[in-house]
Parts: structure tokens; sequence; C-alpha cells
């Protein structure tokens, strides 16, 4: 009889935490992210290292989705910056709340995600009550991995940045800031 009980008590565990997600905050729609942000973050490197960089982000509703650009500027320590772009285009899935990236177009003109086998991300994104994550998987040559994950999570005026890049499990840079909505 115990062993019957606790096998049923297991059996409602998936169900409980179903339960408890759809008593959280309902998914807010992509709407509610539209806008351009801005702000400042200390990088902390893996080797404990830091480096100053200006972020923006601008997040559009497209006819078929959304799109998310963001510009990063670095300010190294001799004085020197560099910056670098990037914009993708996401698409609606099959599943509710996560969002293909449409990267390139294929031979029949569709938009499609790039190929990790080939050394190019592949990125998709979701939606988790008020937050929205990219991630961006990128597989190297020896097939070790790469991922990437931005948290861009609603807030009073703006929006918390949390940013994490991992290679083969092992953490190798954290960004943490709150960003500003223009």
């Amino acid at each position: 009889m115990l062993s019957f009980l606790v096998g049923a008590l297991l059996a409602l565990v998936p169900v409980a935490a179903s339960m408890a997600r759809a008593g959280d905050l309902a998914d807010v729609p992509i709407s509610a992210f539209v806008g351009d942000y801005v702000g400042e973050a200390e990088v902390i490197n893996a080797d404990g290292t830091r480096a100053h960089r200006n972020l923006s982000v601008q997040i559009r509703e497209t006819k078929n989705g959304f799109t998310v650009a963001w510009t990063t500027v670095t300010h190294k320590p001799s004085g020197k910056t560099t910056e670098k772009s990037y914009e993708i285009e996401f698409r609606p899935s099959a599943r509710h709340g996560i969002y293909s990236a449409a990267m390139r177009r294929n031979v029949f003109g569709h938009e499609v995600p790039l190929d990790p086998m080939k050394g190019e991300p592949y990125v998709w994104g979701r939606i988790v009550g008020k937050t929205m994550t990219v991630y961006s998987l990128f597989i190297d040559d020896d097939g070790g991995y790469e991922i990437q994950k931005y948290d861009r999570t609603l807030a009073e005026g703006g929006l918390e940045l949390s940013f994490a890049r991992f290679r083969n499990g092992e953490k190798l840079k954290t960004v943490t800031t709150f960003l500003k909505r223009m």
C-alpha cells in the first residue's frame, strides 16, 4: 500500500508543477517588450577580468513575429573600443511561447534558422512570464559547444538584462544590468 501511495504522489509532481506554472504570471505579449533600451555593464570574464560595455537593444513587432537587435560597445583598457551589432527575426513555432529564428533564406525563399553543424549559430527564443530569453548554440570544429543565454525581463522603466556564456558546461562570462527604456 505504501509503495502505491508513493507512486501516486510521484505521479502528481508534474501535475503540481504545471498547476504552479499556470498560477504564475501569464506570459506577456511581445508588444510589452517593444521599444528601445540602453544601459551600461561591467562584464566579468572567466579569468576574473572586467570590461566596461555600453549596451543597446531594440525590439520590434513584425508582420510574422518580432525582431531583436542589439549593439555592444566594449571599452578596452588601452582606450580602444570595439562595436558589435546583431539583429535576429523570430517567428512563432508550433509550441506556445517558443520562437524560431529566421536568419537566412533557403532555396525556396523561406526564412530558416542557420545550421549549427556548419559552424553557424542555432538561435531560438521564448517568453515565460515577463522574461524574453534568447539562446544561441554554437558547435565548434571539435564537436564541443558554446551556448549563450540572454534573459530580458520587463521591469519598471525598462529591462533587467542577464547574459551568460558557457562552453562545454563551463561558465565563461556573465553580465547583469538594467537597460532603460528610451
